[in-house]
């Protein structure tokens, strides 16, 4: 009988020890993207390229413009070789070297670079393919958003 009554209370007491007290609405299960980008990244050994905030804003004119943030965390420099969006190549202006931690910015108020597709062939609202062409890192495609030339992006021009 003794052993039936620690072996009740052992299992009374793991069930209620490994519950979760904040319930479903817990706020770790509450957590939002802030921004209407995607991020990614090629993470290896010799590589750290990351991409934050990708987006691609659709001008009245039907042109792609990316809007973009590429980080190096690497020492060894890379550089950025080409950009494709929803698979056509687009003309790539600015800055295409990434020393460590000396970031490509695609538009907004530190843009030191400028990606643009002539004809997107995509609406507001929908998603994108975004194809960064790397020298050493590689390549990496993510599905980006289309947003319209409006709001935060109504300065955004081809």
């Amino acid at each position: 009988m003794r052993r039936t009554g620690i072996a009740l209370m052992s299992l009374t007491l793991a069930l209620t020890l490994t519950a979760c007290g904040a319930g479903f609405n817990a706020s770790t299960r509450q957590v939002k993207q802030v921004a209407d980008g995607v991020e990614g990244a090629i993470t290896s050994e010799s590589n750290s390229i990351k991409l934050r905030n990708v987006l691609v804003v659709e001008t009245a004119e039907g042109a792609g413009v990316l809007v973009a943030t590429v980080v190096n965390n690497q020492p060894v420099e890379d550089a950025l070789l080409g950009v494709a969006i929803n698979g056509v190549v687009a003309t790539v202006t600015g800055a295409n070297a990434l020393p460590q931690n000396s970031p490509i910015s695609f538009e907004g108020a530190v843009a030191n670079s400028k990606a643009v597709v002539p004809a997107l062939n995509a609406k507001a609202g929908t998603h994108v393919r975004v194809t960064m062409f790397f020298a050493r890192a590689g390549e990496i495609t993510v599905l980006a958003l289309v947003r319209d030339q409006s709001d935060t992006y109504a300065g955004i021009t081809a």
